[in-house]
């Protein structure tokens, strides 16, 4: 057997004929292992990297030109299987026009009730609104799938 041992009969470990261990023996098979990345190519990277992220930082906070529109769920009822009513609130220009997309869901996730809502110019950007949906089976969530503008033209 090659292995040998130590004086507290512990193997050592391999070492080649000029006595350096088996990590040059690992450099010679497959290659010496690449040089790092050197301090200032950190520095420059992790600058570019902050500029970049300040940069996106910034574009998002921006508010868009487009008028975005944004709506947020208050409540559902569910009276009973052939019924719900939704509650939610819509936040738009005060002189644009939007279609919102109302849902009902069962318990399996499935769409039960769906009703699509136009919601006009208003005085606040903000406005609540209570739209009664009728459903195929009884469902057990309710709220606002999606608004869009709708182009006056």
């Amino acid at each position: 057997m090659s292995i040998e041992e130590g004086p507290d009969k512990q193997p050592v470990p391999d070492q080649t004929p000029d006595g350096s261990p088996s990590a040059s023996r690992l450099a010679n098979r497959y290659g010496a292992p690449k040089p790092g990345l050197s301090r200032r190519t950190k520095i420059v990277a992790g600058g570019a990297a902050l500029l970049l992220g300040a940069v996106a930082a910034g574009y998002f906070a921006l508010p868009s030109e487009g008028g975005d529109v944004t709506f947020k769920d208050v409540g559902f009822t569910i009276p009973d299987a052939g019924h719900a009513t939704v509650d939610f609130q819509v936040t738009k220009d005060t002189d644009a026009t939007v279609s919102c997309a109302v849902q009902v869901l069962n318990e399996t996730h499935a769409v039960v009730g769906w009703k699509n809502v136009t919601v006009g110019p208003a005085e606040e950007r903000t406005t609540a609104h209570r739209l009664a949906l009728r459903t195929d089976s009884l469902g057990v969530t309710g709220g606002v799938n999606a608004c869009w503008t709708i182009d006056p033209n």
